[in-house]
């Protein structure tokens, strides 16, 4: 009986082939670098660029700091695993992550629910970056035990946050008053990390103050501010290229 000839190994740029449209599925930014471990969290994220790396930098050496850049930076993501990492190593108690709860450019209208339920479409970036850092289940367990806190910024006023980091995402979406408010509940201990895109705010026309307190906290030394480019933008590269005309 003749012996069935064997398939051919498809190479990985093969595999990586879309099904319809028969066009390389590239994967784009990879926190892992070339290490691609096939695993449900990301334990370890390493910098693609020298920007990237500052703003490490600066979250592991400042007790404030402000990451301003355009859209698929990893401003977030980084700032999320900065945190991550510091709650792991004992150095903080838990990580508090804050954003506005400011509507795209359209209203959702009245969303049923509880309040819990009507503020997750605003919350779930924040949930999806720390379940690729810690997996669902150490995810849910974190949140239920208090170690992992997300809320709106409208109810961070009158509080004070120590031995905590705390990740204010999304702060182009916040007024002068809001930042100054956010700001002054850095506590004891504390880490606090301020990101957005001062060019891409959702709030009308002169109302944003992130650009305004990146200028006044600059001469600061004990502040850090890294601002990101068009380069160290991480996402697919047409959203670099999109960028620099749009």
């Amino acid at each position: 009986m003749a012996k069935r000839p064997r398939q051919a190994v498809q190479s990985k740029a093969e595999t990586n082939v879309h099904p319809l449209y028969g066009i390389a599925a590239s994967r784009g930014w990879d926190p892992l670098g070339e290490d691609n471990r096939d695993q449900s969290y990301v334990k370890k994220v390493r910098p693609q660029n020298d920007n990237q790396r500052a703003l490490l930098e600066a979250m592991a050496e400042k007790n404030l700091t402000l990451a301003l850049g355009p859209a698929g930076t990893g401003k977030t993501y980084l700032a999320i695993s900065a945190a991550v990492e510091a709650l792991d190593a004992g150095q903080v108690g838990r990580i508090v992550l804050s954003r506005p709860a400011v509507e795209a450019g359209e209203s959702l209208g009245f969303l049923p629910g509880d309040l819990q339920e009507k503020l997750a479409p605003y919350l779930r970036p924040l949930y999806d970056a720390l379940s690729d850092r810690l997996g669902g289940k150490r995810l849910r367990s974190c949140l239920s035990d208090g170690s992992i806190e997300i809320a709106p910024v409208a109810y961070m006023r009158g509080r004070t946050l120590n031995n905590a980091f705390v990740v204010i995402d999304e702060a182009q979406n916040c007024t002068y008053g809001q930042i100054k408010m956010l700001l002054t509940r850095l506590g004891w201990h504390s880490t606090m990390v301020l990101t957005g895109d001062p060019d891409q705010t959702d709030l009308l026309p002169g109302l944003s103050g992130l650009a305004d307190i990146g200028r006044r906290l600059a001469g600061l030394p004990e502040v850090a501010v890294i601002t990101l480019t068009d380069r160290d933008i991480v996402r697919h590269p047409l959203v670099a290229s999109m960028l620099t005309v749009l």
